[in-house]
């Protein structure tokens, strides 16, 4: 009896794993959109991002390298060299960024593969339960025992139905492992590529630091009027009532040096004085549209324009996260107007462009250039803390704010 018994119960979870249905490719994907959802997207959508600005730094690395090994004048050299290093590091950058997103979409993929594997593993559990019951069965007493023919025979025909089904739910078992050996491998390559691009930045940054150095000694009998200059912007910025005060006094600055730099000189005494005509009107060199532009840093846009922050104040400006010790640079050709520190926005830098455009970077940790100096789009101009920080980018003409994101192509 109990023999019978132990034979039900086993063809009992065989028939019980032949209907049992596993997962669809529909619930497949709903096990993963439980799992991601929004934050998969962004992810995805931040790997692409990503991407898009190491392939936009390494076009700039190699066309800056060109242009340095074509300049004849050693200074212009060392400077286009400078720009090349700093946009390779950008690079670097950019590929850490993409890499970690990487990493974290690997990780999401997996906790769903996880689940996936453990809904297709239930019934298999349960098929080998249902073996080890028949199993228990002696192979003599199937010779001896009365009935055994005939239980032997509707066991044969029990398993003739079950085995296809067996074949191919564990085929889709494999075909899953198989998957998850897959992710795994990518898992390690993208942890693999994170510390390639790693070790490339610090190396870079290693040249960039001597570069500098080179620059900076090349420079040094050339900054005989750099510190009055630097010393009346920060007397503006003692007597500025707050960083959008600093940045008027700075533009009202700008546009007298400008005026004062197109005043013609002393014109020589004509021979016949009443048959001299007027003077030429004098044409406006300003540009009338806004200047090439490229973002300072390498990072994720946390704040857009005209957005409403934690402490209630609009945005005039982008508000991005970057890396630790992030690069910056110029956002397009200036000259620098004020460097330094500035009450709690950490070093800033405000970039004279003309024409009234204005640009305004705070949250830097480090400056490598000083009020005065001339700089040209993607120059290195400063880097960010030891820690991920948050680097705000302002753009103004004739006082107003400006949207950076049409500017830039991130629309």
């Amino acid at each position: 009896m109990k023999r019978n018994l132990l034979i039900a119960s086993g063809m009992a979870g065989l028939m019980a794993f032949a209907a049992t249905r596993l997962p669809a490719a529909d619930e497949d994907a709903l096990i993963l959109q439980g799992t991601a959802g929004t934050t998969l997207a962004q992810e995805q959508q931040a790997l692409k991002a990503a991407r898009r600005q190491s392939d936009d730094a390494r076009d700039r690395a190699a066309r800056l390298a060109q242009q340095a090994t074509a300049a004849r004048d050693a200074a212009e050299q060392a400077r286009r060299r400078a720009a090349a290093v700093a946009a390779r590091i950008q690079q670097a950058e950019a590929d850490i960024q993409a890499a970690q997103a990487r990493i974290a979409i690997i990780a999401r993929l997996q906790r769903a593969q996880a689940a996936r594997l453990a809904a297709k593993q239930e019934p298999v559990v349960r098929l080998t339960a249902a073996l080890q019951m028949i199993a228990r069965r002696p192979l003599a007493l199937a010779l001896v025992q009365p009935g055994s023919v005939s239980d032997a025979v509707h066991l044969r025909a029990v398993l003739g139905q079950v085995l296809p089904v067996i074949e191919q739910r564990t085929a889709g078992l494999r075909a899953e492992l198989a998957r998850s050996r897959a992710l795994r491998a990518t898992a390690q390559q993208a942890a693999d590529a994170l510390d390639q691009a790693q070790q490339d930045r610090k190396a870079q940054q290693v040249e960039l630091a001597a570069l500098e150095t080179q620059k900076r000694l090349a420079a040094r009998d050339y900054r005989a009027n750099a510190g009055l200059e630097s010393e009346r912007a920060l007397a503006l910025g003692e007597r500025a009532l707050d960083i959008v005060d600093l940045m008027d006094r700075l533009e009202q600055a700008g546009d007298l040096r400008e005026r004062l730099a197109r005043l013609s000189g002393p014109l020589p005494r004509p021979a016949r004085p009443d048959q001299a005509g007027a003077a030429p009107a004098e044409a406006d060199a300003r540009p009338s549209g806004p200047p090439p532009y490229r973002l300072p840093v390498v990072g994720q846009l946390v704040t857009g324009m005209g957005e409403v922050n934690d402490s209630g104040v609009r945005a005039r400006g982008l508000t991005l996260v970057t890396q630790a010790s992030a690069q910056a640079i110029a956002p397009t050709a200036g000259r620098v107007a004020f460097a330094g520190p500035y009450r709690d926005y950490g070093q800033i830098l405000i970039i004279d462009h003309g024409g009234g455009w204005t640009t305004l970077i705070t949250g830097l940790h480090r400056l490598t250039t000083r009020v005065g100096d001339a700089v040209r789009q993607g120059d290195p101009v400063g880097v960010t803390g030891a820690r991920r920080s948050n680097i705000t980018v302002e753009l103004r003409r004739n006082g107003r704010p400006v949207d950076i994101i049409p500017l830039v192509g991130l629309a």
